[in-house]
């Protein structure tokens, strides 16, 4: 490992070379002493992107993906809010739990697998960043992101599967950031999702922003529901109690509103037509894609595992369709893209596809939510 921390260049590769597991820590205590200074300047998000090049240069390149233009003729004149959501596949699970059959324990090192999640980011630019299955945030992202300029927030599962993982990086969960250049931080809830008025292990935070351009604010809210087939009246319960949680925080659908999440659920489940039904009045942005703009994706995450090939719509954006507008949406990757051996891959870090969108205010204050 690197220590050097004389220019911007080997102070950099020394926060990626020392984002390692938690084994790693003691060992390098002296480099981490020196880390912790070095978090507070900022970072040049064009250095961290050509540091992440050089740890991946002999990986195939990244998937190129286009913005579709869903901007219709009402004009903006504010600078889109960017929004992204991402599943990004928790280490632990990875490399233990999720036995991605056709995937290379190889494709799955996290000292290159971080850097092809940070080149996903870096590329996009987001506002805003919702991520699910966090389980290097204290180590990894919160240091690197912060320097970006980032607010970042953390909630992890109350029993995260990743601690039953032996070298584990703690417990995974749900992580916010939001750039602090653009936005005010209002209000931040962190909420343990319920079920039949039972704690679950399921997370959730929703916090309200002012956004400094404009004096709106808004309320962005990040989950990852219940995962697997058999538990759709779980998670059904879990979506009534978030949305009450979010109509309270949002003062009854006065406040617009973005959730993302991976719910972890098909279009045909029952908690999606809650969302779709609820007074919050939303809508899936990701929808706006399809001819009719009425149909979800065919797929958002894609992947082999023992019983099978697993192939579904899980992840969203919902938004409050009246108070705001999706004026562009990331394009997914194509089945040719994606590959045979599907994902995770060399190529891809996550079995999920990451899904960022722009959204504008709706210039007529007083429309109705």
């Amino acid at each position: 490992a690197v220590c050097s921390m004389g220019n911007s260049t080997s102070r950099l590769y020394s926060v990626l070379a020392k984002t390692l597991s938690s084994g790693a820590v003691s060992q390098h205590q002296d480099c981490l002493e020196q880390l912790d200074s070095a978090r507070l300047d900022p970072l040049d998000p064009k250095d961290l992107l050509e540091e992440c090049q050089i740890v991946l240069q002999k990986r195939p390149p990244r998937f190129q993906r286009n913005f579709v233009n869903l901007k219709k003729n009402t004009a903006s004149n504010h600078r889109p809010i960017r929004v992204m959501q991402w599943n990004i596949l928790a280490q632990a699970l990875g490399e233990g739990k999720d036995n991605f059959v056709q995937c290379p324990m190889e494709a799955l090192k996290w000292e290159e697998r971080k850097c092809l999640i940070l080149e996903e980011i870096l590329a996009y630019k987001p506002d805003i960043l919702c991520l699910q299955e966090v389980d290097h945030y204290f180590d990894t992202f919160e240091p690197l992101l912060s320097r970006l300029g980032y607010q970042c927030t953390f909630f992890p599962k109350p029993w995260s599967p990743c601690l039953d993982v032996e070298r584990n990086n703690g417990p995974d969960g749900c992580a916010m950031f939001f750039l602090k250049e653009r936005f005010q931080l209002i209000n931040s809830a962190n909420i343990r999702l319920t079920a039949m008025k039972l704690k679950t292990n399921q997370v959730a935070i929703a916090q309200t922003l002012k956004c400094y351009e404009t004096g709106r604010l808004f309320c962005i809210a990040v989950t990852h529901l219940k995962a697997r087939t058999g538990w759709e009246r779980f998670r059904s319960a879990q979506g009534c109690d978030l949305l009450q949680n979010l109509k309270n925080i949002t003062q009854g659908a006065t406040i617009p509103l973005i959730v993302c999440g991976d719910f972890n659920a098909e279009p045909t489940e029952e908690v999606y037509r809650e969302f779709s039904n609820s007074s919050l009045n939303l809508n899936s942005a990701y929808k706006l894609l399809s001819p009719d703009g009425q149909s979800e994706p065919p797929y958002t995450t894609w992947k082999i595992r023992p019983s099978g090939e697993c192939r579904h719509t899980l992840d969203y954006i919902w938004y409050s369709q009246h108070a705001l507008n999706v004026n562009s949406a990331l394009g997914l990757l194509t089945e040719e893209q994606i590959g045979p051996n599907r994902l995770p891959s060399f190529n891809y870090p996550s079995d999920h596809l990451s899904l960022v969108c722009d959204f504008s205010f709706n210039q007529d204050p007083d429309r109705l939510l």
